[in-house]
């Protein structure tokens, strides 16, 4: 899979931070032009002295959730562990495995924030801007925002805040479990976010792009 080159990994905090902001402002949020085919699902995970972290690409048939394809890469651990920067840690694993592909999916799903973050750029933006596909931030904890009551049947979801601007949904998956946190991360609306990965629930909370990929990734750490 082909991936846009649109910045250099070797930054200091003070420039991560710039580096988000100035490329929020090229994140789209556009309605998809037809029902996605094939998903993908980006999970990485640390190797247990914390110095290697490694990332699992799987593509699935959206109507059936066939496994078409899966790709993993690990790379030594660059950037140092800092709430709002994550994506300069976990990115350049997760691009690494998605440049394995050799299918190109329609829409990631990714296990982080989109658009739920303080610049407005979390993971799933900044993946999908070196992708220039549309993804989707599938978080399983809140980074910021405030939302309200939610009730416990699955498919129910409300508004997350942050100083009255929308940056994504609290969506229940399952009925009576925690819900998740979604937010657009490029090419695609806040609801076709929610209808995405709703689509890829079968009876797990996770949806099955981001729950095989965080599978397969759990079986390779502890190998790093």
């Amino acid at each position: 899979m082909k991936i846009r080159y649109l910045h250099f990994w070797d930054v200091t905090t003070a420039q991560a931070g710039r580096l988000q902001t100035q490329l929020s402002g090229q994140v789209l949020l556009e309605p998809l032009v037809c029902r996605p085919r094939l998903v993908a699902g980006l999970d990485c995970a640390f190797s247990p002295d914390r110095k290697y972290i490694a990332a699992a690409a799987v593509v699935l048939k959206l109507e059936n959730f066939e496994v078409v394809e899966t790709a993993i890469a690990h790379l030594p651990v660059q950037f140092p562990y800092i709430p709002g920067l994550l994506s300069f840690r976990e990115a350049p694993a997760c691009l690494a495995a998605a440049a394995k592909l050799k299918n190109k999916p329609n829409i990631f799903l990714i296990d982080g924030q989109g658009l739920a973050h303080p610049r407005r750029l979390g993971l799933a933006c900044h993946l999908g801007l070196f992708f220039d596909l549309p993804t989707i931030g599938c978080a399983k904890s809140r980074l910021i925002g405030q939302y309200g009551r939610l009730p416990a049947q699955k498919g129910s979801c409300t508004r997350l805040i942050d100083k009255e601007e929308l940056i994504g949904y609290v969506l229940r998956t399952r009925t009576g479990v925690k819900p998740l946190f979604i937010s657009p991360g490029h090419r695609i609306t806040f609801e076709q976010a929610v209808e995405v990965v709703l689509a890829c629930c079968t009876r797990y909370r996770l949806p099955e792009p981001t729950r095989l990929a965080h599978q397969l990734i759990g079986r390779l750490k502890h190998q790093l």
